[in-house]
């Protein structure tokens, strides 16, 4: 009975569901959801609670990007790989992407807009991020890395003539739309319920306590009763980011070609009382519904039910493990098969046949090896062979050994060599934003530079400027009655140059001295003054402090 733990894995939180299997029978032999600080803990619990230590394991990709690429559909397998792949590096270049730090799956789907032509579905991760989902499992038996918003189809028995979309409201909330039966179209949300769980942690600063207080949250409809206070403590941080999701859902559901007739709501947004009402209310159009595991639509048939909800719950989990016993598309599948898995398909070798030997005719000295195999065996012969088959059987194993090592080592340079291509791009990125990160500062400390020359000046200019009056201010206090200024100027900076005349020079003597006794100026000087008829005149210079 083929068995297979599915794994869904986000940044804070793990669902998990072991899926067995038995001709057309499907039921989950455990489930639930685990919060972590350490993803390597947190797997080993998961794999001890459900005792899955040889059982095959299905993860999600992260960061996946989705890209559609039409394609002439008379071409083979071979040219439409080559095709695609060609296409995809155009993309990668137009972008700025790494193409060599990026691995790509694809599904071959129709074309709504353009029968002539068949459309494909790339599905893209980085390298690094399959590389650290390997390093995660390294220790168990990982058989499948898939996309979710693609696996996510595999909970639904898709209906040929059935046109629908599943919103799946996790971490990122994502669109599959399935048109004819046939995955057509993922699109990732600019919402998900990573901005609800980040608004409602800041206040209750425990993910786990979030997660209960989706559970226990309800939605009330314009049909339901008026909201109490105590049910919209949280709603206020729920609801606006449930009708950006709604708002996005709409447009793009408006956009599609097809018609499209339902909407499976799943995820950790489905734990929210009457959210499918809520999405029923604003889409009134789509029949809106919670996605329920194929499977369970009878829960007669499954002994361990004792709450749909429950499995709704891990319904991200469920579709991984599905996918691990061998359902849904297989050729989006980035788990390559190691060197080690592909000996232990070949089986094993098997020497036997029974041989009559020839009685020895001639035994000459020396390790010459001759032996006629008619006739029974003597005790020779069979040491002979013993020794052969010994010989063959090591030889055997060394090569075999040799095959498996080489392997391992060609998986492991593989990975390296993705690491080292995908850590090459980021440092390149790293350097790019760095140079750019310079300019601007070089450019901003010119501005600053040139900000603060302008303050500095005006603040000279309003220094100077409001100096003059209490200069002369200060100047009319100390001057003497028989002496009287004739000018006043401010010929450079702080530097003032008075002109002043008396009858006296003693009158002028006690008017500089004043000025320097009292601080109005710093540095003064003065000429020896001129006398014209019975008027003295002299020039003071000086500072203002």
């Amino acid at each position: 009975m083929p068995s297979c733990l599915g794994i869904y894995i986000e940044s804070n939180l793990i669902k998990y569901a072991k899926i067995a299997k038995e001709r057309d029978t499907v039921k989950v032999d455990a489930y639930g959801v685990k919060f972590y600080e350490n993803l390597a803990e947190a797997i080993e619990q998961v794999i001890n609670e459900t005792y899955s230590f040889r059982v095959p394991i299905s993860v999600n990709t992260n960061n996946e990007q989705y890209n559609y690429f039409e394609m002439a559909r008379l071409l083979s397998d071979k040219d439409m790989g080559k095709a695609i792949g060609i296409e995809f590096e155009l993309l990668c270049d137009e972008k700025g992407y790494s193409k060599g730090s990026m691995e790509g799956r694809y599904i071959l789907v129709n074309s709504q807009e353009n029968r002539e032509v068949v459309k494909a579905l790339h599905v893209s991760c980085s390298k690094s991020e399959i590389s650290k989902l390997n390093q995660e499992f390294q220790k168990n038996n990982l058989k499948t890395i898939v996309p979710l918003p693609i696996a996510i189809a595999n909970n639904v028995e898709i209906s040929v003539k059935e046109n629908s979309v599943i919103l799946n409201l996790e971490e990122k909330a994502t669109l599959t739309t399935i048109i004819n039966g046939q995955i057509n179209k993922v699109e990732i949300l600019n919402n998900g319920m990573d901005s609800i769980f980040n608004k409602i942690n800041s206040k209750e600063n425990s993910y786990a306590k979030v997660y209960d207080i989706l559970k226990n949250t309800t939605i009330y409809t314009s049909e339901g009763r008026d909201l109490q206070e105590q049910d919209s403590t949280y709603l206020e941080d729920i609801m606006p980011t449930l009708y950006e999701i709604i708002s996005e859902s709409k447009d793009y559901i408006s956009r599609n070609i097809s018609n499209i007739e339902k909407m499976y709501i799943t995820g950790t947004g489905s734990l929210i009382n009457n959210v499918d009402l809520y999405f029923q209310e604003n889409l009134p159009n789509v029949k809106c519904e919670l996605l329920k595991p194929y499977f369970m639509k009878n829960a007669s048939l499954n002994l361990n039910m004792t709450n749909i909800k429950d499995y709704i719950e891990v319904n991200s989990a469920i579709a991984l493990g599905l996918q691990g016993i061998g359902e849904g598309l297989k050729s989006v599948n980035f788990k390559s098969e190691s060197t080690m898995e592909k000996l232990k398909q070949i089986g094993s070798m098997e020497i036997g046949g029974k041989n009559k030997a020839k009685p020895q005719t001639e035994k000459k000295p020396g390790i010459k090896f001759d032996m006629n195999l008619s006739g029974k065996l003597d005790g020779t012969e069979v040491m002979q062979l013993r020794i052969a088959g010994g010989i063959f059987i090591i030889i055997i194993a060394f090569i075999i050994i040799s095959l498996i090592v080489n392997g391992m080592i060609k998986d492991k340079k593989k990975e390296a060599d993705a690491v080292i291509s995908d850590t090459q791009a980021r440092i390149k990125q790293i350097n790019d934003d760095t140079q750019k990160l310079n300019d601007k500062i070089a450019e901003y400390s010119t501005l600053i530079s040139n900000l603060e020359a302008v303050n500095q000046k005006i603040a000279d200019e309003n220094s100077v400027k409001n100096a003059i009056p209490n200069l002369m201010s200060r100047i009319m206090v100390y001057i003497p009655k028989n002496v009287r200024i004739t000018s006043i100027e401010n010929t450079e900076n702080k530097h003032i140059v008075i002109g002043a005349e008396s009858k006296t020079y003693d009158a002028l003597g006690y008017f500089l001295s004043a000025i320097n006794a009292n601080g109005i100026l710093v540095n003064t000087k003065s000429n020896s003054g001129t006398k014209q008829e019975d008027t003295v005149r002299i020039t003071i210079e000086g500072d203002m402090p």
